[in-house]
């Protein structure tokens, strides 16, 4: 009997339009001869199952909806949802609770990763190479020599909990790290000041694939803008080279740090991280739990150039989850 999949998408945050790209991109590729695979919009006013262009209220007394007298009930939940409540497990907390299975790693360990500063935290007692940073929240009193004296020009102001880069500025003079913060804390009341690398920016994704901890191919990211913002991202103002054009010693030591990140972080299902290259050695950034999966998106790039269909990406990810004890 086929197993009923919800594709949650949507969510609370700024990154709501892309995760429902996401999600569609998901709902297209999985093989529906497996699946009964549902589309579940997780919006702010409503929750609702996507058939056929009509909306069916989910009942969140247990996750599951009325369709044509029918009651289904879902085997297993893909989460697509970038931001909160997804990515940062607070409705995976609530799936743990209903015994609903799901694509992503246990909710404390996403609630760790959506963390910047946390995650940070954790990596850096596993001599994981990172920028200097330093940390503000909103009503602290902000003295910028301060700021600058640890952390200098140019730097990056970013919300801590946040993604897409949402609310992120690059500082270059003294005169603009005020603005830059009110627009971080416009996304979130922590934010995270980090130190300016100066190396090839790459994103490489690591996944849970047929059993095993897998390393994609790296891409590497040439932006036409500043750094890799939203823009760059999702509107075309960057070049995206996958396989990054990096030594055979730099991949070696970007694959076995990224397999490092991931199992000390303790994550299952899908990640992607982004590094800078200092010399030889990469410098962790951050790292996404729900990465996009749009047509624009790393990702996808990455699986394709490691062999591996969106198809068989998915439904191995469904197939791990419904394994899982």
């Amino acid at each position: 009997m086929k197993k009923n999949i919800a594709i949650i998408m949507g969510g609370y945050s700024s990154e709501v339009e892309i995760s429902l790209k996401s999600g569609n991109v998901v709902y297209q590729h999985l093989n529906k001869e497996k699946y009964n695979a549902y589309r579940v919009h997780i919006l702010k006013d409503k929750w609702i199952a996507l058939v056929n262009d009509i909306e069916y209220p989910i009942n969140k007394h247990d996750f599951s909806f009325k369709l044509d007298g029918s009651h289904i009930i879902f085997d297993c939940v893909f989460n697509a949802i970038h931001g909160h409540p997804g990515e940062d497990g607070t409705i995976l907390a609530y799936f743990d609770l209903l015994k609903i299975k799901h694509t992503s790693a246990p909710f404390y360990q996403m609630a760790l990763t959506f963390n910047k500063r946390d995650t940070l935290s954790v990596v850096k007692e596993y001599d994981i190479n990172t920028a200097t940073s330093f940390y503000i929240d909103k009503g602290d009193t902000i003295d910028p020599d301060q700021v600058l004296a640890k952390v200098g020009l140019p730097c990056f102001v970013k919300p801590n909990n946040a993604g897409s880069s949402f609310g992120i500025s690059k500082v270059t003079k003294k005169e603009n790290l005020l603005k830059a913060i009110d627009v971080a804390f416009a996304e979130d009341h922590q934010i995270l000041i980090e130190s300016f690398l100066d190396g090839i920016e790459v994103s490489i994704g690591v996944v849970e694939y047929e059993n095993r901890v897998m390393v994609l191919a790296p891409t590497e990211i040439v932006s036409e803008n500043d750094f890799f913002d939203y823009e760059a991202k999702y509107l075309g103002k960057s070049q995206e080279i996958t396989p990054a054009r990096i030594s055979a010693i730099q991949l070696e030591n970007l694959k076995s740090t990224a397999k490092k990140v991931y199992e000390v972080l303790n994550l299952s299902g899908f990640s992607r991280a982004e590094y800078i290259f200092i010399g030889d050695e990469p410098y962790f950034l951050e790292i996404n739990t729900v990465p996009g999966l749009t047509t624009e998106s790393l990702l996808p790039q990455q699986a394709k150039e490691s062999g591996i269909s969106l198809e068989n990406l998915f439904g191995s990810a469904i197939k791990t989850a419904l394994q899982a004890g």
